[in-house]
């Protein structure tokens, strides 16, 4: 079957630093209310997909030339649980074809069952500096409900386990507004990560997602549906405990102690520039937007006989979807985005890089959400207020062009 994407190589170039992405789509079992591109049961297929990941950092090496790398991320899937030794071959691939510096963030999510000393050591030495760990509740019961692989006790060891390992950059997730998760339950959960002293926690609310095992049981009323109203009260009270253990709130969903933000998630709030390496990844550079092929068979395969071209034109055949962003796009982009940042959009910035200033565009959107106090507005920044945090998706649709 023909498929692809005809790109002009030069339409890519500049001089922008770039964050890259890399996507592991492989998991020993996938969770009940997962919905991310992610496969379990496909382990025979991890060195022709490390050979391709290479061939397509190849690719965009001679397009892009040797930019400046400011994050790397490993991402899934779970790519603690490939072999230490293929992070290394992409890491080496990344440094010959950009420059990265060596003091930069690199980071790898893991599962708390996935901790070995011996290849967390060989991944401390090879560059990986930031874990991000998916413990998601320090209770047993709903994390059998969420289909973990671990329980609370062995998520505690893993913590403890990096921490003499020398990671001092360690992020904790965790997921509220669960079925049958009480305050009492939320609560444990937030004072056992607090004790753990972690440099970063990212919260998120369980989304419940169409063709998830977790839907279909709830469907079907063998589980309770989430109380929205329940969440919303377990966000304000994380927010007011981890305020009180001196972490600061920096993004809607994410908090860290002072100088541990997460520089590679910021380059998605602040709309700058990153590469997707992998099945199912999305990029943005300059004005375009695309993702990959998301079956890691059809990518692999896409890049087997793949060849860079010296012509104006180049046929990327791992390239499932491209978008070309326009002035009004990259406008409701920056607002969507930045507006999840605590600190909010500068008004300077923003007249800097559209010519127009945020009240020009949007005055009519400003004075209805200032009336219902959900956006506070100042001399230097627009952001949400306390309450906004709490309706962000309906703030953000009011900034769409």
């Amino acid at each position: 079957m023909d498929s692809g994407i005809i790109i002009n190589p030069k339409d890519f170039q500049n001089n922008k630093p770039l964050g890259i992405y890399v996507h592991i789509p492989f998991c020993q079992t996938k969770c009940f209310y997962c919905d991310f591109n992610t496969y379990s049961k496909i382990e025979d297929q991890i060195d022709d997909y490390i050979s391709s990941i290479i061939s397509e950092i190849n690719i965009w090496g001679k397009i892009l030339g040797k930019l400046s790398i400011t994050s790397i991320f490993f991402g899934g899937g779970t790519p603690s649980y490939i072999e230490s030794k293929y992070i290394k071959i992409i890491i080496d691939s990344i440094c010959e074809n950009f420059y990265v510096d060596k003091k930069i963030e690199i980071t790898l999510e893991t599962n708390p069952n996935d901790v070995n000393k011996n290849k967390f050591i060989d991944l401390l030495n090879i560059g990986i500096n930031r874990i991000s760990m998916g413990v998601q509740s320090f209770d047993d019961n709903l994390l059998k409900l969420l289909g973990r692989r671990h329980d609370s006790e062995e998520a505690e060891n893993s913590y403890k386990t990096l921490r003499e390992i020398g990671y001092s950059n360690l992020s904790i997730d965790l997921m509220y507004g669960l079925p049958y998760q009480t305050i009492e339950s939320w609560e444990n959960t937030l004072e056992k990560s607090l004790y753990l002293d972690p440099s970063h926690i990212s919260m998120y609310s369980l989304q419940v997602e169409n063709g998830t095992p977790l839907k279909s049981k709830i469907n079907s009323g063998i589980y309770e549906k989430p109380d929205d109203d329940l969440a919303a009260e377990m966000y304000e009270k994380a927010e007011k405990n981890l305020f009180e253990k001196n972490f600061f709130q920096y993004e809607i969903s994410n908090w860290s102690k002072k100088s541990f933000e997460c520089i590679h998630n910021k380059i998605y709030w602040e709309n700058k520039f990153y590469l997707g390496i992998g099945a199912g990844a999305h990029s943005h550079i300059n004005n375009f937007r695309f993702s990959n092929i998301k079956s890691p068979k059809t990518y692999t395969n896409s890049l087997v006989d793949h060849r860079s071209s010296k012509s104006k034109i180049m046929k990327m055949n791992f390239i499932e979807n491209l978008e070309s962003l326009s002035y009004s796009d990259e406008i409701s982009e920056t607002m969507m985005m930045g507006m999840r940042l605590n600190q909010g959009i500068s008004l300077k910035k923003f007249e800097m890089q559209f010519g127009k200033t945020i009240k020009e565009i949007f005055y009519n959107e400003i004075k209805k959400l200032q009336k219902l106090n959900l956006i506070e507005l100042s001399d230097t920044h627009i952001k949400l207020s306390s309450n906004g945090r709490l309706l962000g998706n309906e703030v953000f649709q009011e900034f769409i062009i």
